[in-house]
């Protein structure tokens, strides 16, 4: 069973996030975030997702908005799928699953009929006072960007 985290304040975390930084939940007081948890880098989905928040980010940004995508993939691989993407916001890489569990979002998945723990495909929206103000789960990537935007612009 899934938690709901809305209304909360963000879960406390630290990690390593890409362009050689470390980064923890108390740094994006006083501005929102959009923190969105993929499968994996340079797949198919998660690239199209990862593209669509690239492709909105100055929107984004010109509403005191930052971007971070979450992974359980090195920060070697995001630095690779960052660059070659061209996102100009950071991965945070989470190879522990610390952060996927503190915002509970990994989750049973099947695949040729083999069970494996896996990252349910989710975004949060946290506002600048620190307080997770909007959760989707199971995402589907067409139009959710576009989804999150107006979320985001009805917040300022």
């Amino acid at each position: 069973m899934t938690k709901k985290i809305i209304g909360k304040k963000i879960p406390k975390f630290t990690a390593a996030i890409t362009g050689d930084k470390t980064i923890s939940s108390k740094d994006f007081i006083g501005q929102n975030l959009v923190i969105y948890f993929y499968p994996k880098d340079s797949t198919p989905g998660c690239t199209t997702e990862g593209q669509e928040f690239r492709d909105s980010y100055k929107e984004f940004k010109s509403l005191n908005t930052e971007i971070i995508g979450v992974s359980r993939d090195s920060i070697k691989s995001h630095e690779n799928f960052k660059s070659k993407q061209n996102f100009p916001f950071d991965l945070l890489s989470d190879p522990d699953e610390k952060v996927c569990k503190a915002f509970d979002v990994m989750k049973l998945k099947s695949m040729y009929g083999r069970e494996y723990m896996g990252v349910d495909r989710s975004t949060f929206i946290i506002n600048k006072d620190g307080k997770v103000v909007k959760e989707w789960r199971a995402v589907k990537v067409k139009g959710h960007v576009a989804e999150v935007l107006e979320e985001i612009k009805s917040l300022n």
